[in-house]
């Protein structure tokens, strides 16, 4: 029988949040995935939990069946340093990467608090790979916020088209767009001392367009120089 689908798809890998002492895998990403897929329409989501290495692979395996125009991949997990949900982000990044060309992924949303912050990590392992982006923060985010703006992310450039991905200016601008209803100065989360950490300094961007000659590179400046500009200026 022959099988139909769409042409988008987010791919959610999230480990267990336990954000309090009665949370029995109560919360979840999916119901927010679920309606940016059904608000833009022609998305698939698909979901796997994992806990670790060994089961973020099969997760990862189990989710890679289908190739569509557009796949984005979203972990959503406990992060701190180097790790997200108990997984290297270099495990992370490298994962993705080899599935990315046979699958089309082409970026990466890290909801996961910190692991934002290796921007080296992201440039060395997207490199030569099929990602054209990604990004995450570097700071802890609380649960919602961080969650509301994951799905705004994914929800800009979900809507990409493939020529898009060709253009440095276009991911930029996507990205800002993506995030310019939040306020830069929001309190995300904290930093390691437990101090408060505006939007605009946690949230980091890397961008790798599609063609010869272009390198996976940190693009937190012109994120933010667009960001700035889709603002409204105080009236006087």
């Amino acid at each position: 029988m022959k099988i139909y689908h769409t042409h988008r798809a987010i791919l959610v890998l999230e480990s267990p949040w336990e954000l309090d002492n009665q949370d029995a895998n109560r919360s979840s990403v999916i119901p927010f995935i679920n309606g940016v897929a059904k608000l833009a329409g022609d998305t698939e989501v698909f979901h796997a939990n994992f806990y670790d290495k060994n089961s973020f692979e099969k997760a990862l395996e189990c989710l890679c069946k289908t190739t569509f125009e557009n796949t984005t991949v979203y972990i959503a997990a406990h992060g701190y340093k180097k790790k997200a949900g108990n997984v290297k982000i270099s495990d992370v990044l490298r994962l993705i990467g080899d599935k990315s060309k046979k699958y089309n992924i082409t970026g990466l949303m890290l909801g996961a608090c910190f692991v934002g912050e290796n921007t080296i990590t992201m440039e060395v392992y997207i490199e030569g790979t099929n990602l054209k982006w990604c990004a995450g923060y570097s700071s802890s985010t609380y649960w919602l916020p961080g969650t509301l703006i994951d799905c705004s992310i994914l929800s800009r450039m979900s809507e990409l088209e493939l020529d898009d991905f060709e253009d440095r200016d276009t991911l930029i601008y996507s990205l800002a767009d993506a995030i310019s209803p939040f306020s830069n100065l929001f309190n995300i989360g904290l930093d390691y001392n437990e101090k408060p950490v505006s939007l605009e300094d946690s949230m980091q961007f890397v961008v790798q367009p599609s063609g010869k000659g272009y390198k996976a590179k940190k693009v937190n400046e012109d994120v933010l120089k667009i960001w700035h500009s889709l603002q409204c200026s105080k009236a006087q």
